[in-house]
C-alpha cells in the first residue's frame, strides 16, 4: 500500500527495494524556502543494519501490509518476549530486538498492540502513558523554582526520567511511554 512520506508513523513497517524495514523516527521539514521533506530512520528486519533515509515529503514510500492485533504480555525469558493474543490466546515470542526501547515498560498482563507479518512480529506499539511510581530522587535544593529545574529520579521499571523538584520518592507519576519524560502526578 502506497502512502506519501509524510504519513509515516515510528512502528510502521515500510518496504524498500524489496526488503522490510520498521519506522524507527519520522521527521517531516518544512524550510522557509525549498522542497519540505521527511527523514525516516529504519532498521531492517532481516539484518537489524539501521539506515536512514530522505523523501520530499509528497513523495510515494510502500508501506507493507502487516496485521495490528492486541497481545498481552506474558513474560521474559531466554528465548525472549512471550505474549498471548487476546482473541485466541496463541502464544507469540517476540525477540528483544523487536521489542527494543519499550522492554522497561512491559509489566505482565499489559495489553500492547503487534504489528504481524507473516506470523512473525516485527513491531510493537505500548500504550501512550503509564503511570509509574518514583523508587529514588535527589532531594531538593532551597533555592530551586518548581517553574523552571528538574531533577532526575529512578523509577519502579529502572528507567531514569527528570521530574520537578516537588516530586519525592513514593510518589506515583504518569509519563510518556515514548521516551520516559514527565507528564503529571498520578490521579490515583
Amino acid at each position: 500500500m502506497k502512502v506519501i512520506a509524510s504519513q509515516v508513523r515510528k512502528g510502521n513497517i515500510l518496504e524498500v527495494d524489496g526488503k522490510l524495514y520498521a519506522v524507527l523516527t519520522a521527521e517531516s521539514f518544512h524550510p522557509g524556502k525549498g522542497t519540505p521533506t521527511t527523514q525516516i530512520d529504519m532498521r531492517g528486519l532481516a539484518d537489524g543494519v539501521k539506515t536512514s533515509n530522505r523523501y520530499k515529503t509528497t513523495e510515494q514510500v510502500e508501506r507493507a501490509f502487516v496485521e495490528d492485533r492486541d497481545f498481552s504480555f506474558l513474560f521474559k525469558d531466554g528465548e525472549g518476549f512471550t505474549f498471548m493474543s487476546v482473541e485466541n490466546y496463541e502464544q507469540i515470542i517476540v525477540t528483544p530486538a523487536v521489542v527494543g526501547d519499550a522492554a522497561p515498560y512491559l509489566l505482565e498482563g499489559m495489553v500492547v498492540r503487534l504489528s504481524i507479518f507473516e506470523d512473525q512480529a516485527v513491531g510493537i506499539v505500548l500504550p501512550q502513558r503509564m503511570t509509574l511510581e518514583v523508587v529514588d530522587t535527589e532531594p531538593t535544593t532551597k533555592g530551586q523554582t518548581a517553574s523552571s529545574s528538574y531533577k532526575p529520579a529512578i523509577l519502579s521499571n529502572g528507567v531514569r526520567s527528570m521530574v520537578p523538584p516537588h516530586i519525592g520518592p513514593g510518589t506515583r507519576i504518569v509519563v510518556l511511554t515514548e521516551d520516559g519524560s514527565y507528564v503529571e502526578r498520578a490521579k490515583d
